[in-house]
C-alpha cells in the first residue's frame, strides 16, 4: 500500500511539474497596431485554454515587417500584404500562412459634428477638400492606416492640395485625440483603432478607393516551440477569434469565418 501511495505521489509530482512548466512558458507575438485592440481581447482566451502565456509587441505596419524580416525573434509574427521581405528572409514557415482578419481606414468627427457623406468616392473627395483639418497615423513613421490614406489621396489626385491641411496623429489613438478634442475636423484610421468616446465614426471609406488590409500570420522558423505557436495561430482563426474581430470593426478572412 505504502509503494502505491507513493507512485501516485511521483506522478501525481511529474504531471504538476509538466503543467507548471507548460503553463509558465512563453509564446511570443508581433502584430501592426491596428489589430491591438482585437489581439489583446483575444490573448486571455487562448492562455487559459492552453496554460502558455503570450508576450505581444505592437509596432507600425512597415515596421513590424522590418522586425521580421531582419530576424527578431517572435514566435507568431503577424504582418500585412506586401510583405516579400518577409517570405524573402527564411523567417517565416511559409506553409504556416494564415490570414486572419482584414480591417478599413474609417472615418470619424467629434461626437455630435456633422456627418459629412462618405458613401462614395466622389463624396469623399468633396468631404476632404471642403475639410478644415484632418489628422491620421503618420505614415512617415510606417503606420500601416496612415501609408493606406495616403495612397487614397493620391488616387483622388488631391494628395498635393490636402497638405497643408494634415495634421499627422501618434497612432490611430492619438489622431482620434485629435478629432476628440476639437483640433483637426476629420480624422481616419483603421476602424479596429476607433474607441475615443469623443467621436462619432461615420463608416468605411470606399473599397474601390481605399481597400481592406488583411492581417496575416505566421509560425516563426524560429519559434521556441512550434506546436505552441501553431496553437496559438490555429486560436486566432477560430469563431471565438472571429466574434472578436467583427467587435473591433475587422472582418474575419475564410480561416476564421463562424
Amino acid at each position: 500500500m505504502k509503494y502505491l501511495l507513493s507512485l501516485a505521489a511521483i506522478l501525481a509530482l511529474l504531471l504538476g511539474t509538466a503543467h507548471s512548466a507548460r503553463a509558465q512558458q512563453e509564446v511570443t507575438l508581433v502584430a501592426p497596431g491596428g489589430a491591438r485592440a482585437a489581439l489583446e481581447a483575444l490573448i486571455p482566451g487562448f492562455e487559459s485554454k492552453s496554460g502558455y502565456k503570450v508576450k505581444a509587441t505592437f509596432g507600425s505596419g512597415l515596421g513590424t515587417k522590418k522586425q521580421v524580416a531582419q530576424g527578431d525573434p517572435f514566435d507568431v509574427p503577424i504582418v500585412q500584404p506586401p510583405y516579400p521581405e518577409v517570405i524573402a528572409s527564411g523567417n517565416v514557415v511559409t506553409s504556416t500562412e494564415t490570414p486572419l482578419a482584414s480591417v478599413a481606414v474609417a472615418v470619424a468627427v467629434k461626437k455630435g459634428a456633422p456627418h459629412p457623406d462618405i458613401s462614395t468616392p466622389e463624396a469623399v473627395k468633396t468631404m476632404l477638400l471642403a475639410a478644415k483639418s484632418i489628422s491620421y497615423p503618420n505614415a512617415a513613421g510606417g503606420a500601416a492606416a496612415g501609408v493606406s490614406f495616403e495612397e487614397t489621396m493620391k488616387k483622388m489626385g488631391i494628395f498635393e492640395q490636402m497638405q497643408p491641411k494634415i495634421k499627422a496623429g501618434a497612432g490611430g489613438a492619438g489622431a482620434m485625440a485629435l478629432v476628440a478634442k476639437g483640433d483637426v475636423e476629420i480624422g481616419l484610421t483603421f476602424q479596429s483603432e476607433m474607441d475615443d468616446p469623443g467621436i462619432d465614426i461615420l463608416g468605411t471609406l470606399p473599397a474601390s478607393i481605399s481597400p481592406p488590409t488583411v492581417l496575416v500570420g505566421f509560425v516563426s522558423a524560429h519559434a521556441k516551440d512550434p506546436a505552441a505557436a501553431k496553437a496559438l495561430l490555429q486560436y486566432l482563426t477560430s469563431p471565438a477569434a472571429a466574434s472578436v474581430y467583427k467587435a473591433h470593426g475587422m472582418v474575419p478572412e475564410k480561416g476564421a469565418r463562424q
